[in-house]
């Protein structure tokens, strides 16, 4: 029996996450000890305003299957705050192959930006 419940017997956990960034790219990548498929579970990005209103394209990439993208938001007003995006993935999302990075990246969100962070959780097995 796995020591972690909801991961397959013998998974490693995984986590990362980019630390607050200001006005640049925000990535947390998942690193799966050498020979071990990564999977991702889920991610969440944070942040605050931008001196103008900004849509981005945060993508993950190194999944099977491909790159998948997301839309996300940024408000006009650095002192205010952007909806979080969240996602838990009802089954976890295996890396193209082993000792593949699975990157989760959220693009700068513009001038005026001072806080944003990507963070991702998931298993090596």
């Amino acid at each position: 029996m796995s020591t972690f419940p909801h991961f397959p017997d013998g998974a490693v956990p995984l986590s990362a996450s980019s630390g607050s960034v200001a006005a640049s790219t925000a990535s947390a990548t998942l690193t799966p000890p050498t020979n071990k498929t990564a999977s991702i579970s889920g991610f969440a990005i944070t942040s605050s305003g931008s001196t103008a209103a900004t849509v981005v394209s945060v993508t993950i990439t190194g999944l099977l299957g491909g790159t998948m993208t997301f839309t996300y938001t940024t408000v006009a007003g650095a002192t205010l705050k952007n909806d979080p995006l969240i996602v838990n993935f009802a089954t976890p999302i295996p890396a193209s192959g082993p000792s593949t990075n699975i990157v989760v990246s959220c693009p700068s969100l513009g001038a005026g930006n001072t806080n944003a962070s990507t963070s991702a959780w998931g298993f090596a097995s």
